[in-house]
């Protein structure tokens, strides 16, 4: 980090954080934190004793950790959890309910620290694919850090995946009946100690079993220490039916081909937001699932979070790939005892006629609104939009020079913030176009249109040339290349598409 760079004025807002004692990855200690936001379209400035009037979004005590595996271990620029309290841990100071820049109040933050993902944009991007699916996705707001008067760079200042009346609604579990079967907040995750172990163990795609490792579930909330022992059999039972039902195929009721522990939707944009990504982490690790009482639902949901090694951003385990299944993920895995496998139920969903047919329904659904490529296109240049207006995406640069270099685990090394993006929508353009072969989505377009997003251009071109050198067998992908109608896809669609281009 370069201790020079200097904020005098953005477009984002402004977080200040001084803390006397050195900070902790388990125990929190007492900081103080300021959040100057004048509003959208609004300059906020460094200097308010030249600037008075700023509008001070929150000022007061947090307690303060480092938060995070992978983004904190090979990250020079740390991420962080914090809680505002009333007054310092040290004299007795409780959490704080507070709204911060718009979001609804909750005593429960982190500021995210996208260093690995040079767009600086990975996560919020799938939390805007995924809002309008889930029941609940994470919000979050870019901002800028000064830590101890100096430069922290560019964060995002981020709700967390946990239970409250903004973020997950979830009950109280009680002791007995009704009450004792939720709220609960489980993740598949790396055995914390603590965890519950799945009575199966995970399979490759062709059903052949991994007996070096297991499925670990920890408990979010309620936390292990707060569980009664009614609360833990009751979560720990209900996991094993689930997982006894995907495991004899009778996970949906006979009569009314419902499913009976999953909410099927749930579980299909779940998996929709980790394919298109293609998170090399998903399923396996940071997979959050909750359940409500049983009088309200009784069926397990899902939620997005921890995407800043997607959308091509990984070089390790086919992260990189356009063209495969991260629910297949088992299949390359190193096969140890520490390394954290898909489920199992993931296979038997996918091999299961009426969950791949709703799969392919909803995928069209989302193809023709908020998956559109121009839509998707216009998501990120938005993005791109606010990282730069202020100069923020510039001074994180000059605070960690990262282009033109490897930086764990980029795939793609970028030599700029432009090449960046550009590498971004590229890939995720090519992924969308893998997706809607595999799904069996055909879109309505102009003749010429390969990739979708409603235009004629130089993009179209590289789309065709994707699908010409991927060699896919895909009936959607060829109706949609054969661009002169030969029935034949290669160069001379390329010349076809070309002319099209030119006397548009």
């Amino acid at each position: 980090m370069n201790p020079r760079v200097k904020l005098t004025s953005t477009n984002l807002p402004i977080v200040w954080i001084t803390v006397d004692q050195e900070v902790q990855r388990t125990e929190r200690v007492t900081a103080r934190m300021k959040i100057i936001y004048n509003g959208k379209g609004r300059i906020n400035y460094a200097d308010t004793v030249l600037h008075p009037g700023q509008h001070v979004d929150y000022e007061g005590f947090v307690g303060l950790r480092y938060r995070g595996n992978s983004s904190y271990n090979y990250s020079a620029k740390k991420p962080y959890s914090f809680r505002p309290l009333n007054r310092p841990l040290e004299d007795g100071g409780s959490w704080r309910r507070v709204s911060l820049l718009g979001m609804p109040r909750d005593n429960n933050w982190a500021l995210l620290a996208p260093y690995n993902d040079k767009s600086l944009m990975r996560d919020i991007l799938a939390f805007e694919i995924s809002r309008p699916w889930m029941e609940y996705t994470p919000q979050g707001r870019f901002c800028e850090v000064i830590c101890n008067d100096v430069y922290y760079g560019v964060y995002l200042l981020s709700e967390v995946v946990s239970t409250g009346s903004n973020r997950l609604n979830l009950e109280d579990p009680g002791e007995s009946g009704d009450e004792l079967t939720g709220g609960y907040l489980m993740e598949v995750d790396s055995d914390d100690g603590h965890s519950y172990s799945s009575i199966f163990l995970p399979v490759r795609s062709n059903g052949s079993l991994i007996n070096t490792t297991h499925i670990y579930y920890q408990y979010k909330s309620p936390e292990y220490q707060d569980l009664t022992p009614q609360q833990m059999a009751y979560i720990q039972d209900r996991i094993n039916k689930m997982e006894r039902s995907f495991a004899n195929y009778s996970f949906r009721d006979s009569k009314t081909g419902e499913c009976l522990y999953i909410d099927e939707m749930s579980f299909i944009d779940y998996q929709l937001a980790m394919e298109i990504g293609q998170n090399i982490d998903a399923y396996r690790l940071s997979c959050k699932f909750y359940k409500h009482r049983d009088s309200l639902d009784p069926r397990f949901k899902l939620v997005v979070w921890d995407m800043n090694f997607a959308y091509g951003n990984a070089d390790y385990q086919d992260g990189y790939r356009t063209d495969v299944w991260a629910y297949q993920r088992n299949d390359i895995l190193p096969e140890k005892a520490s390394t954290n496998m898909v489920p199992f139920w993931w296979y038997k969903l996918n091999k299961e006629a009426k969950y791949k047919q709703h799969l392919k329904e909803r995928w069209a659904e989302y193809r023709r609104s908020n998956l559109r490529i121009d839509s998707l296109m216009a998501k990120i240049d938005s993005l791109a939009t606010v990282l730069t207006a202020g100069g923020a995406e510039r001074r994180n640069s000059r605070a960690y020079p990262v282009w033109g270099i490897y930086v764990w685990p980029n795939y793609y090394i970028a030599t700029n913030f432009n090449d960046e993006i550009a590498y971004l929508k590229r890939w995720l353009i090519a992924r969308i176009l893998w997706m809607d072969g595999q799904l069996d989505y055909v879109p309505e377009l102009p003749g010429g249109d390969v990739n979708g997003d409603g235009e004629l251009g130089i993009n179209d071109v590289n789309a065709l040339i994707f699908i010409i050198g991927s060699g896919s067998n895909s009936t959607t992908l060829r109706i949609r290349a054969d661009v002169n109608g030969d029935g034949e896809i290669n160069v001379n669609d390329v010349n076809a598409l070309i002319d099209l281009i030119m006397n548009q």
